[in-house]
């Protein structure tokens, strides 16, 4: 047996009715996708550390949520392991003419264009009546926030709603930011509408690195780790000098800051 046959044969094991484990007993699909998210944001950070034991090690636990999947999907009768394998696979094939068919060779830039054709017609096959579907359908809901804004801003791009030039697009965030501004100013504050001002902005910001090629969820995530690095090195200044966190003003934290921003080696300018 190859280690992929073990693994389904725990798995079994694990659901079996008479000698399985309880918990693995009591999941359902719904019960388990917190753990599917959280495995694969492991994936991520592992690969991020560049940590190639990690990469494995979680790899293997996000493997493990498609074989739990496949195993509850056996029992009901629906799929199985090796229907959902056969699946992607015939996806990858039909979506790579240019390899497994007659289409001749293509740019990198032409596969994502044809990869995205193939995947409206796919959509489009799957809907009942003479209904069309929606330019922004199927783009899933549980999406972190920054993803799905992005993918949705795509989609919208790849039908012509799209500015043409990026530098339009950082007056809409100028624009936006006015009117959060303005929000901000209101007496009384209205909370909801600062929220509203400020989801425009998110969603200007965006649209801004989609048009910059850039990935507005991987770049905020280097942002945090930038801004994390440099506050450890924050702490170890403070630190240096015998003071705390809790006895510094926010004029000290600053300067502090920026001194850890100068050894490595930038500019201390602005947080």
């Amino acid at each position: 047996m190859s280690a992929l046959d073990d693994l389904l044969a725990v798995m079994a094991r694990l659901r079996d009715p008479a000698e399985g484990c309880p918990w693995d007993l009591q999941q359902t699909f719904a019960s388990i996708v917190p753990h599917t998210l959280e495995e694969a944001y492991e994936v991520a950070d592992a690969i991020e550390r560049d940590d190639r034991e990690d990469m494995r090690d979680e790899l293997g636990d996000l493997l493990f949520q498609v074989v739990f999947y496949a195993r509850l999907g056996e029992e009901e009768g629906s799929f199985d392991f090796d229907s959902i394998a056969a699946g992607v696979r015939d996806k990858l094939i039909r979506r790579h003419p240019h390899i497994f068919g007659e289409a001749g060779p293509i740019t990198a830039e032409g596969q994502r264009a044809s990869w995205e054709a193939i995947k409206a017609d796919e959509r489009l096959a799957r809907t009942s009546g003479t209904d069309r579907p929606g330019a922004l359908d199927s783009v899933p809901l549980a999406l972190p926030a920054l993803t799905r804004s992005r993918k949705l801003q795509g989609r919208a791009a790849r039908v012509g709603f799209e500015w043409p030039d990026p530098r339009q697009v950082i007056d809409k965030v100028r624009e936006e930011l006015d009117e959060l501004d303005e929000a901000l100013a209101d007496e009384p504050r209205d909370q909801a509408h600062v929220a509203e001002e400020i989801g425009d902005l998110l969603l200007a910001c965006v649209n801004l690195a989609r048009q910059a090629g850039v990935d507005a969820e991987h770049a905020l995530r280097a942002g945090n780790r930038k801004f994390e690095r440099r506050f450890r090195g924050l702490e170890a200044v403070l630190a240096e000098a015998g003071e705390t966190l809790e006895e510094a003003s926010f004029e000290r934290l600053e300067a502090a800051y920026q001194t850890a921003k100068a050894r490595e080696g930038e500019e201390p300018t602005g947080t």
